[in-house]
């Protein structure tokens, strides 16, 4: 059986590696300790060099494009570590830039790569349905492609090597302007006296509609923000869109206003909870508005419940 390298096993990263694990044999790694523990299918490595050392074909799910970079090209890193011939496929988001970066390095070594971003947040990893979007050459797409459908339902190359980040920043556009505006529109029925539960079901079969918006009339209705994705990841997101942007020299100011709006969630003190949280924010401004004094340290959490289906 084919060893696969999977490294980074957090909220999505895990639930992909054990897909992988149902046709391959997987070796996994995860700097924080406590990830490796309670694997299924995956088996532990000692260190990412290990990883690379015993797999031809090495998945990344990591937190940054930075921390890419480094995993890829650094001291000990897969560029010195995986054979000629072996295969990186990065489902981390990332900057286009820094994936062209990594994939010219690595073809300096015969070590082909892909930037194979995903969708569908944790609950799309555990059950295999994300969506995929593929940047490299078609013929290292294709040899990839047998590994990326174990994980999604959709795997689309969209170009050359950096294709897949585009595709994905601007899937994190959309999402993201949808969560803020979301936000402050059920803050407003609510200052109206109409019902979150009331609101959703009178529109969720309209053009309104979406799985951003079942998400989040889940959470504000029960004001639980138990993550999955959080408002700091997908401000990380928003942010690269935005370097993006200023670099191809184009405007995009609902999604910098986007943006601001999670800048402000996190300086409330919920960048560690799920995106519907910044219908906190109108919270907050409300007592504020009212004389009150607004909460420290973001608003308080309910009971728990299942985790947040969208990154």
């Amino acid at each position: 059986m084919e060893k696969i390298g999977f490294l980074g096993l957090g909220i999505m990263g895990r639930p992909m590696a054990e897909n992988l694990a149902r046709e391959f044999e997987v070796l996994g790694f995860d700097p924080q300790a406590a990830r490796l523990q309670g694997l299924q299918r995956v088996k532990a490595a000692s260190s990412a060099a290990e990883v690379a050392r015993q797999c031809s074909v090495v998945c990344l799910s990591l937190p940054t494009a930075e921390v890419v970079r480094e995993v890829a090209l650094g001291q000990q890193g897969l560029r010195e570590s995986m054979a000629q011939g072996s295969l990186v496929i990065d489902l981390s988001t990332g900057i286009p830039s820094i994936s062209r970066e990594v994939a010219a390095r690595l073809a300096e070594r015969q070590i082909a790569f892909v930037d194979a971003p995903v969708s569908g947040g944790e609950a799309g990893a555990i059950a295999a349905n994300l969506a995929i979007m593929v940047g490299g050459s078609p013929a290292v797409v294709e040899r990839a492609r047998g590994y990326l459908s174990r994980m999604g339902a959709s795997v689309i190359r969209v170009g050359d090597v950096g294709a897949g980040c585009v595709a994905k920043l601007i899937n994190n556009m959309i999402v993201g302007a949808a969560f803020a505006t979301i936000a402050e529109s059920f803050s407003l029925a609510r200052a109206n006296g109409v019902d979150a539960r009331d609101l959703y079901e009178a529109i969720k079969g309209g053009w309104a509609g979406s799985k951003v918006l079942d998400v989040s009339a889940r959470d504000i209705s029960q004001r639980d923000y138990t993550p999955g994705g959080t408002i700091d990841m997908l401000e990380k997101d928003l942010s690269y869109a935005r370097q993006l942007a200023a670099h191809s020299r184009i405007p995009i100011p609902m999604s910098a206003l986007a943006h601001e709006i999670f800048v402000a969630g996190q300086t409330a003190g919920n960048g560690k909870r799920s995106q519907p949280a910044l219908y906190e924010l109108w919270t907050i401004l409300g007592q504020t508005s009212q004389g009150g004094t607004a909460p420290a340290g973001g608003t308080p959490a309910g009971p728990p419940k299942a985790q947040n289906s969208l990154k």
